[in-house]
């Protein structure tokens, strides 16, 4: 049976070139539609020009660096976004997330681990998300637009912080361990580290707390993870 949906759209933002080439290529040979820019702002222009899926981008870019160009994107498209870098410390992944991405890959990688965090990233249930309407108190999530409501005003939340507050809203009352968020909002294949949950339950707590030093909504089960009260 032929499959008629269009490929998912991906864009390479990575100035060098043999890597950018070798992903690049790789990807087509997935079935992906792949576009590439060398600086960021060039990235920055394709992406806010044509319709993409999923955005991979370096940080050491010329013109305009990758963590920037990171913010404007947030701030601008809901597109999941991977960010690829030679900085490997804590603290560099937590500046990376804090940025907005969703991902956050060291070099050097494996194909194989770039391949599994992309389809991590593209990873979407549509049957879930066909005819749902979440609700809690005052928050409402209309999983078909993906947009998210504290009484009537719009919560500008990221892709993967929409998931996650999806998955904890579904679950509420019961504790979810930081493992089980990342392979129900992250996916299987996921490589990144629980602290990921971490700095995305700080970001939801700071849009739908009342008090995000106090909260009531998402609470940490010490050494476990995080409950959703309801």
């Amino acid at each position: 049976m032929l499959n008629n949906n269009p490929p998912k759209s991906i864009l390479i933002v990575e100035d060098d070139e043999t890597l950018q080439q070798t992903l690049a290529y790789n990807l087509e040979r997935e079935g992906y539609s792949v576009a590439v820019a060398t600086d960021g702002q060039t990235g920055l222009n394709i992406a806010r020009n044509q319709p993409l899926d999923l955005v991979v981008l370096d940080v050491m870019l010329p013109q305009l660096d990758g963590l920037s160009v990171c913010r404007i994107l947030r701030r601008e498209l809901d597109v999941p976004i991977i960010i690829l870098t030679a900085r490997s410390s804590e603290v560099d992944k937590i500046i990376g997330l804090d940025s907005g991405a969703d991902d956050y890959i060291t070099k050097p990688f494996s194909l194989g681990e770039f391949l599994a965090r992309v389809r991590a990233a593209l990873r979407r249930n549509p049957k879930q998300t066909a005819a749902e309407r979440l609700t809690s108190n005052d928050l409402s999530l209309d999983l078909v637009a993906r947009k998210a409501y504290k009484g009537s005003a719009e919560l500008n939340l990221s892709y993967k912080e929409f998931d996650l507050l999806a998955e904890l809203i579904r679950s509420r009352g019961v504790v979810l361990s930081r493992d089980l968020l990342l392979t129900k909002v992250w996916g299987y294949d996921f490589y990144g580290e629980s602290r990921t949950v971490d700095v995305h339950i700080r970001w939801l707590r700071e849009k739908i707390e009342d008090e995000p030093s106090k909260p009531k909504r998402i609470t940490t089960i010490r050494s476990i993870g995080y409950r959703f009260e309801g």
